[in-house]
């Protein structure tokens, strides 16, 4: 079995994983993620109790009680490099024994909720509309550095995309993730479904031009008409 070296996987003095700052029994099996470290204590504030507040840059989190269920709040910050970070540290807290720094022959599940906001290219989309994620597109690149990218994610579709938008090769390829059925029977009656596009940055990634333009001025209109 592998043992996890010190320099991939950074404990704490205090027996704390290194970002977030959090011990193993301070993470709940539910974990909402949000992207503003503020929004934290909005969601927390309907606890019955806290156990614990943890902070440590831009990753604020509480752990509590909601109508008797156990759960973790946590911030992630802005971009997808801090999601990577997030991720990976509350599966090393659920999964891997920091004591032998080797993974836990017991696997625990974590229930991962992401709450946040996103825009819209569609007109009829208004603000305060909520929406559900049936798909995920990284414009990213993030998810091609794993092992078993191409299982996780729909091909086809993927192919397609790439041909309709005519995607200029030498940015990251673009990847598209399902959402969980289960979650989504739970929320659709009460949001508007669709694709989020997850991307590398706030300007030129998401077609904005302020004085540098993006290498493809049109992509949004691309997009929209992608069907």
């Amino acid at each position: 079995m592998r043992t996890i070296p010190a320099s991939e996987l950074i404990i704490n003095e205090d027996g704390s994983i290194f970002h977030l700052h959090l011990r193993p029994e301070q993470l709940a099996d539910t974990v909402i993620l949000v992207g503003d470290p503020g929004r934290v204590a909005l969601v927390a504030e309907h606890f019955e109790n806290v156990e614990c507040r943890v902070s440590n840059r831009e990753f604020n989190t509480v752990t509590g009680t909601y109508k008797g269920r156990r759960m973790t709040v946590l911030s992630t910050g802005i971009g997808i490099g801090n999601i990577d970070i997030s991720v990976t540290e509350l599966d090393a807290l659920a999964n891997v024994d920091f004591a032998t720094r080797q993974e836990k022959a017991e696997k625990r599940q974590l229930t991962l909720v992401r709450l946040g906001t996103s825009g819209a290219i569609q007109p009829d989309i208004k603000v305060g509309d909520f929406l559900f994620s049936r798909t995920s597109v990284g414009f990213d690149g993030l998810l091609s550095y794993y092992k078993g990218r191409d299982a996780v994610c729909e091909l086809e579709l993927e192919e397609a995309f790439v041909k309709h938008t005519g995607w200029y090769e030498k940015m990251p390829r673009p990847y598209f993730v399902n959402a969980d059925k289960t979650l989504f029977e739970h929320f659709k009656d009460a949001t508007t479904e669709g694709m989020t596009i997850a991307a590398p940055g706030f300007y030129a990634p998401q077609g904005r031009w302020v004085r540098l333009e993006p290498h493809d001025a049109h992509l949004n209109e691309k997009i929209e008409s992608f069907d």
